[in-house]
Parts: C-alpha cells; structure tokens; sequence
C-alpha cells in the first residue's frame, strides 16, 4: 500500500486499538455507506482498509480501519485521534440492537440476512457532519451531490492529518460551511436553497445536534430536524441513518426507494405509502430490511435513459 505525505508534514503520533465484535462483522458493508461516492475525499477505501477523514469534538483526525482474524484493527492521527479511537465500536455496530428483526416475513429477505450475517448499522454520533452531506444530496442526482461534496470539502476543509492513501479532507465544521461564498456553492453547482438550508443548519448546529440526541425516538429525531426550515422527512431521514444508526429510519420521498422495495418484495413498483405498507412488518427494523434489499441484487429492469442532471448554472 503506497501512502501519500500529509499536506501538512507533521509529527503525528499514531495512535492505536482493537475491537472485538461480538457477532460477525462486515466492515466495508456496515462502514461503506459513509462514504459519498467513489471520489469522497472524507471517506477512502485502500484494499481491505477503510480510511477515514473526521472532525471530534478535540480536533481532526484521520481513522484507518482494517479487519483481521475476527477484530477490527484502528489506527489514527491527529489532535483527534485518541476521540476517534473511541469511536470505533459505534462505527462498527455494537450499538445496533437487532433483537426483535424476524426476516422470515419475506423469503428475499431470509435469504439475503442469512447471506450477509455481517450487517450492522454504523453510528457516527455526529449529526451535523451527516445532515450537511444530505443536504447537497436534495432533489439532484448522486452524480451531482457526489461533485458537489468533492469540491467544497476539498476548497474548504481542512486536509486530513497522517499518512493516506490519497489525499484526503475533513469536512468543514459549521462555521466554515457558514462562510462559503456565494460564488463557490455557484461553482460546485449547488442550487440555492440548498445552500441557504445548509447555512441555516450551520448557524444552529451545536443547538441541533443536542436537540436530536437528546430525542427519544424517530419521531422527536425527525421533529428537531425538521424544525429547521427546508429540512423535510427524507433529509432528516438519511441523517438519522448515517448519524445516529437508526434502524427504523425510512427515507420517504426518495426518487427510486419505493420502487426498488416493491419491485423487491412484489416484483412490481410502488409508491411511498406502498413502500411504507410493504415494510410494516418489520417496523422498528425498517432500514435494516431497505439494506438488505439493496444488498439482495433484486434490480428492476432499466427501462429507459438514467435521469440527465440539471444545471441551474446554465439557467
């Protein structure tokens, strides 16, 4: 594994544990949907290792995460990186309850549990991280929110300390989404009102996030989130799923979920409420079947063109 030099040589200390999991354990599977497509300069896969860019609450770090003989072996860099060590039995699930999740209601998804016993709910803890991601990812393409998350990481956070396989980022914090131009949302072809909800999540980030960890159920999570004006249910949705680990959060309103659920359990698409009605007898576990539906190969047959993106620039 070649390691690029940090962008700021410095004499980072490398810091070190394991984690045991009790159960079997898929790292990329559970990992993996951190990461905000192939290029995300946050989220790097290097073989069978898993870097991560983070923000903690003492300053940035980078996490190398790699699986061996049963445990998951952390190493990280920087002033964050004994905070980011203490992450590494969330991200790898141990706070995913599956107690109660019966997939025997659907033969698909029996066979796809029993096939991927090693899915586990990642949580990062970090609901401001995750909900800006989502924001860019409202009403546009994966292409376009993936570009867009590239660039302003890049432009505008802070490269990641230690050695890493390819450049990589933090994120901004609140404060420095906050200052972004004008013209750099412009650039990265951010539509206006996602830049401003992304502003306005940033001016009340730290009352947010205490607001949706101190909720007790999905519900008071989507209503703090909410709250903030041009946040809906799918947004508050994603960032339960990526923050928090929720293994209830449903995304409602997304373009294709409902249609790859029916078409998964009905072999026919269906609406929002349809989805919502397919999925109640596993409530309390629903993301945990929406993954196991995506991880079960069950596609509907292309029937036309991908959607072409919409360029606002261009208006």
């Amino acid at each position: 594994m070649t390691l690029a030099a940090d962008p700021a040589p410095r004499a980072w200390t490398m810091r070190e544990t394991s984690y045991r999991p009790r159960a079997p354990l898929d790292l990329h599977e559970t990992v993996g949907i951190l990461r905000r497509g192939p290029k995300d300069p946050t989220v790097v896969r290097d073989g069978s290792v898993i870097w991560l860019a983070l923000r903690t609450a003492a300053g940035i770090a980078t996490l190398a995460l790699r699986p061996a003989s049963g445990e998951v072996r952390a190493s990280a860099w920087g002033p964050g990186a004994d905070a980011a060590l203490d992450l590494l039995p969330a991200l790898c699930g141990a706070l995913d309850d599956p107690d109660g999740f019966d997939p025997s209601a659907h033969p698909l998804i029996a066979a796809t549990a029993r096939r991927n016993p090693g899915l586990r709910l990642t949580r990062t803890g970090a609901v401001f991280d995750a909900l800006s991601g989502v924001i860019l990812e409202q009403k546009v393409t994966g292409l376009q929110a993936y570009g867009a998350w590239r660039l302003l990481v890049t432009r505008f956070g802070d490269p990641a300390p230690g050695p890493v396989p390819r450049p990589m980022t933090v994120a901004p914090d609140a404060e420095g989404w906050r200052r972004i131009p004008s013209w750099a949302w412009h650039r990265a072809g951010v539509q206006p009102p996602q830049s401003r909800t992304l502003v306005r999540a940033a001016e009340r980030a730290p009352s947010l996030e205490r607001a949706v960890l101190a909720a007790g159920d999905g519900a008071a999570r989507d209503a703090a989130l909410t709250s903030l004006p041009g946040i809906g249910p799918w947004t508050a949705a994603e960032t339960r799923i990526r923050a928090l680990g929720d293994p209830d959060a449903v995304s409602v309103g997304d373009y294709h979920l409902a249609h790859e659920v029916g078409f998964a359990l009905t072999g026919h698409r269906t609406d929002d409420d349809g989805m919502l009605a397919l999925l109640a007898p596993w409530a309390g576990h629903r993301q945990r079947v929406v993954r196991l539906i995506r991880l079960s190969g069950a596609a509907e047959p292309r029937r036309g063109p991908r959607l072409a993106p919409e360029d606002h620039r261009t208006r």
